[in-house]
């Protein structure tokens, strides 16, 4: 066959491109997604004042909470002082810490006792005793252990996230298929190649899944710590300003909680996604 034939027939090969009536609809359907979502919570929002503005009692005393217009009143004080920001940034620090830890560890740890017999027959039944423990229970232990309530509240964080990301990781390594390890090896790998290139890899998923988990557990318990130990944070004005009964500004630090919360998470997800790029994506509009 001549040159000329094969460029004639490459020629007549289509090119594969996406149309645009294909990437139109999956537009179009997850700008729909996202509107359903932001309505969904203006709902919520204007449900709420409607129950709070008209005094209704129905399972929930909605006449003692404070209304929407309240929230956003007390918000706006809020913002313009500087302990708002102290308190947020105070949070911000304890959570970054001690989840930063728990995510060095928890991983390592998941690593070594989804790889190692003896590592799990030594560290294992350890952590399976200690792991059904709330970590908000070891709040009085911690005050004891450390000199300052500020690294007991971290070791508190580092706790609540530890145990779901060791797990995670763990489950993630003993699931990986054998034959990807098989594999490196006879073509010449170490075990140190299949650690770097098959284990870490593969189990990515099932890490950043725990890491999702971790962060969720971890907020949770550092505002329980504030509450009872802390000086400063969230957690700490939150009950604060229960016992002075002001309760706009209870709802204040709820919502400053949950924005921080979303905030942390959907970074931990991005993360996520970054990292493992190579998964198969389930479209938004498909969901």
């Amino acid at each position: 066959m001549s040159a000329t034939t094969v460029r004639l027939d490459a020629a007549t090969v289509p090119e594969r491109t996406v149309p645009e009536t294909v990437t139109a609809p999956a537009s179009a359907a997850r700008w729909r997604s996202r509107l359903v979502r932001v309505l969904s919570v203006v709902a919520a929002i204007g449900v709420w004042q409607l129950l709070t503005a008209n005094d209704i009692r129905l399972w929930v005393r909605f006449d003692t909470l404070p209304t929407v217009t309240q929230i956003l009143d007390a918000l706006q004080r809020q913002l313009g002082t500087e302990t708002y920001w102290l308190d947020l940034g105070q949070s911000l620090v304890r959570i970054l810490s001690g989840f930063a830890l728990a995510a060095v560890l928890g991983v390592g740890t998941g690593v070594a006792l989804g790889r190692s017999q003896v590592f799990a027959n030594i560290v294992g039944p350890l952590t399976e005793l200690a792991r059904p423990i709330p970590a908000i229970a070891i709040v009085p232990v911690a005050i004891l252990m450390f000199p300052t309530d500020e690294a007991g509240i971290v070791f508190i964080t580092f706790l609540a996230a530890f145990f779901p990301i060791m797990v995670s990781t763990r489950h993630a390594v003993r699931a990986l298929p054998t034959i990807w390890e098989e594999s490196l090896l006879t073509q010449g790998g170490t075990r140190w190649d299949v650690l770097w290139r098959v284990v870490l890899p593969g189990s990515l998923p099932g890490v950043f899944s725990g890491l999702s988990v971790g962060i969720g557990v971890a907020w949770i318990c550092v505002v329980s710590a504030e509450m009872i130990s802390g000086r400063l944070g969230v957690g700490y004005r939150t009950w604060q300003a229960y016992t002075i009964v002001d309760y706009p500004s209870v709802f204040v630090g709820i919502i400053t909680i949950g924005v921080l919360g979303f905030g942390t998470s959907a970074a931990v997800e991005l993360l996520g996604r970054r990292f493992t790029r190579w998964l198969p994506r389930v479209s938004e509009g498909t969901k």
